[in-house]
């Protein structure tokens, strides 16, 4: 095809020369100090063309020859660039390869490139970059020196570039995974706290705040951030929901005293307050804390919809009313025998209410209930030997002492 379009272009050529240049009755006369010179006027302009790509000939001649000493030192910045650009991927592919000490070598090497060249010294985003190699490379590598000192330069380099903003936050991102890395939690929550706010909500700064949070036992920290997390779908729901469910109880769990764990429980958030195991757990550490009354007040709610929940949140909740019981209001009755009624074949329920008739001291009807609960083997083992020991109980009110230690006898056989 290029063939057929130069002999159009020749032959068009061709054509118009013919016809422009055909007739030769044109002359060009030149006068100079009484001589006068007649040339045809196809002549002249075929010299004057020929010299006009002479002259320009000659000058592209003379400039490329004063440029060559600029164009060679140009040539050789290419190449030297070149040349880092090449140790910087080799770099890359030797990290990603698990190749650390070359990967490190590979960097080291991109950068002294560019630290011997003074023109190049300028692209600080290279040099950011290079340096967060190497520092990552050191890291795997356990040299904690040398990472920290590249890491300081990439640093610095990234805040001194107006476009280094991306290597920067890239650079404190790393440097707080690393810091997890040493188990150093504090570190790792300043560094997340230097953080621009839109960069301290992307997922990756918020799961390393999360384990950072959890690594200091900062248990309320870690489930605002965890359920941020959710909220941006940086877990599975169901995932979501065990882990804000532990972290809960985690934080429940940290309260040394009453004052405090009423702190936690208002701290939570209505969604947690809401979980019915969450509410348990918050319940059952009251009681060991010698508050009673708090755990009741906590599983109210429950109670009083327990028509919505689940089996084993049912059974959940009826293993941690029996803890809080002491102090149970005469109210409390009704409502635990209406849930009876309404799930007549749940035992854990039988199981709450047969402690709570023995808290109130109706013994014949509570023994009737905790004999139903210790006979069925679908029970737990905790519950039914509880309920053995409170049977014992009521054999020592009733005088009994042959029932009381066949009660004991029973909860120690229980495994």
């Amino acid at each position: 095809m290029r063939t057929i379009i130069w002999l159009v272009l020749l032959f068009s050529v061709a054509v118009v020369a013919a016809l422009v240049l055909g007739r030769n009755d044109g002359l060009a006369s030149f006068y100079w100090n009484g001589w006068r010179l007649d040339v045809s006027l196809n002549l002249f302009l075929l010299v004057l063309v020929g010299s006009c790509f002479a002259l320009v000939t000659a000058i592209q001649t003379v400039g490329s020859m004063i440029s060559l000493p600029r164009r060679a030192k140009e040539w050789r910045l290419a190449q030297r660039e070149r040349s880092a650009q090449l140790a910087l991927r080799e770099s890359l592919g030797e990290f990603f390869g698990a190749r650390y000490g070359r990967a490190q070598k590979a960097a080291q090497r991109a950068l002294s490139i560019h630290a011997q060249t003074p023109e190049l010294a300028q692209d600080e985003g290279f040099l950011a970059l290079g340096h967060l190699l190497a520092a990552h490379s050191a890291h795997r590598l356990q040299d904690r020196r040398r990472r920290d000192e590249q890491l300081s330069q990439a640093l610095e380099l990234a805040r001194r570039s107006s476009a280094g903003r991306a290597q920067e936050e890239g650079a404190l991102l790393l440097a707080a995974e690393w810091a997890l890395d040493d188990r150093d939690a504090p570190r790792a929550l300043g560094l997340l706290a230097d953080l621009n706010p839109g960069v301290a909500r992307r997922t990756q700064a918020l799961r390393l705040k999360l384990q950072a949070s959890r690594l200091a036992k900062q248990s309320l920290e870690a489930l605002r951030t965890a359920r941020l997390l959710a909220k941006h779908q940086g877990f599975s729901k169901v995932a979501a929901q065990g882990l804000l469910r532990s972290l809960a109880f985690e934080a429940l769990d940290g309260a040394r005293d009453v004052d405090q764990l009423r702190q936690v429980w208002q701290q939570l958030d209505s969604a947690d307050r809401r979980d019915v195991l969450v509410a348990c757990r918050a319940a059952s550490r009251a009681a060991a804390l010698g508050s009673p009354d708090d755990g009741r007040g906590w599983l109210r709610p429950f109670w009083d919809d327990i028509a919505e929940l689940q089996n084993d949140e049912r059974a959940a909740l009826a293993e941690s009313l029996v803890p809080v019981l002491p102090g149970l209001a005469p109210e409390w009755l009704q409502r635990l025998e209406s849930a009876v009624q309404r799930f007549p074949r749940d035992k854990y329920l039988a199981y709450a209410l047969g402690h709570a008739l023995a808290e109130r001291q109706l013994w014949g009807k509570a023994r009737l209930m905790l004999e139903q609960v210790c006979d069925d083997h679908e029970v737990g083992v905790a519950a039914r030997r509880r309920s053995w020991l409170t049977l014992a109980q009521l054999a020592e009110q009733d005088g009994d002492q042959d029932r009381r230690a066949r009660c004991f006898e029973a909860a120690a056989l229980l495994q």
